[in-house]
């Protein structure tokens, strides 16, 4: 067996032993936010086992963590507060989120620059070959966390974007039945937390932060920058409003549902008008050439014939 086939085997071993590690990492089987959220519903079902090896293995890599994650770590505020918020978006709630997701970096930047330097020296010497296979596997696994956390964030935006609507019409019916605005979070967090459950853990934790003593203004601030959707955001300052002038939440919740119904049916439109735009593509590449031989086939056989009889 040559080199070759010795590196391909160890690069792609190398590469899911660290996908599986962060993924093990990053998505526990419940968050603590949520920990605690289910020891507040149930104080009486609070464990008091001792840690598990799991969580051993996690403080471990948690105190690990802040000197890998030491060379990336962002030098101003306005970039820490940046990376804080794409985590939070992904879900990732916890002080240590920032550290660990640096650390996984670094982490698979150094693996995957060792193997692409062992198999750029081994299959091509110490020559350019090999030091373009050294940079360009370290900076694959310098941004394979980054391209990771940008799919994950992206897709829970629009999961949360997508059941928006529901969650809005739950709230309206729950605000305009007699309820508090808190009550109906809870009430809302409650029903939506099989059929959105990333929308259900947001209004779960901004309840948690109204129930801990945070004013309200800042935990419903708070919980449209976690979103980073922009409707929750602009249904998160409708009731910042509401709360401080006053107003009816019932009214403003009615008119920022009426609100997202026509932008959503505008966006539907749109995605409409767009098509067949995007159909001309498909249509020159796979339908146009099979209906180009149909018609123009018979045609060309019979002129060979015709030349080739002459």
């Amino acid at each position: 067996m040559d080199y070759v086939i010795i590196g391909q085997f160890a690069v792609f071993g190398a590469v899911t032993i660290m996908l599986w590690a962060m993924f093990t990492v990053f998505s526990g089987d419940k968050s603590r936010a949520t920990e605690r959220l289910d020891e507040l519903r149930e104080p009486s079902g609070r464990s008091s086992e001792p840690t598990s090896d799991r969580q051993n293995s996690m403080n471990m890599l948690e105190k690990a963590a802040p000197t890998l994650s030491k060379a990336l770590t962002p030098k101003t505020d306005l970039e820490k507060n940046e990376l804080k918020v794409k985590l939070a978006n992904a879900g990732f709630n916890s002080l240590s989120a920032s550290n660990m997701y640096l650390a996984a970096r670094a982490g698979m930047g150094i693996l995957c620059a060792v193997i692409g330097g062992a198999l750029g020296y081994f299959h091509w010497g110490p020559n350019m070959q090999g030091v373009t296979a050294f940079a360009i596997t370290t900076a694959v696994g310098m941004y394979a966390p980054a391209i990771w956390l940008y799919m994950l964030r992206k897709g829970r935006m629009e999961r949360i974007f997508l059941s928006l609507p529901d969650l809005l019409d739950l709230l309206v019916v729950c605000v305009e039945a007699g309820l508090g605005l808190d009550a109906a979070m809870r009430r809302v967090a409650d029903e939506l937390q099989d059929s959105a459950p990333d929308a259900s853990y947001e209004f779960s934790l901004c309840n948690m932060q109204l129930q801990m003593g945070i004013p309200k203004k800042q935990a419903l601030h708070d919980l449209g920058i976690r979103s980073g959707v922009d409707d929750m955001k602009a249904l998160a300052a409708i009731m910042i409003q509401a709360e401080k002038f006053g107003s009816s939440i019932a009214k403003a919740l009615r008119v920022q549902s009426d609100t997202m119904r026509v932008k959503r049916r505008q966006m539907a439109e749109e995605k409409a008008q767009q098509t067949s735009v995007k159909m001309i593509f498909p249509l020159v590449i796979f339908i146009f050439p099979g209906v180009f031989v149909v018609i123009v086939g018979p045609a060309a056989i019979m002129m060979m014939k015709n030349l080739l009889t002459d």
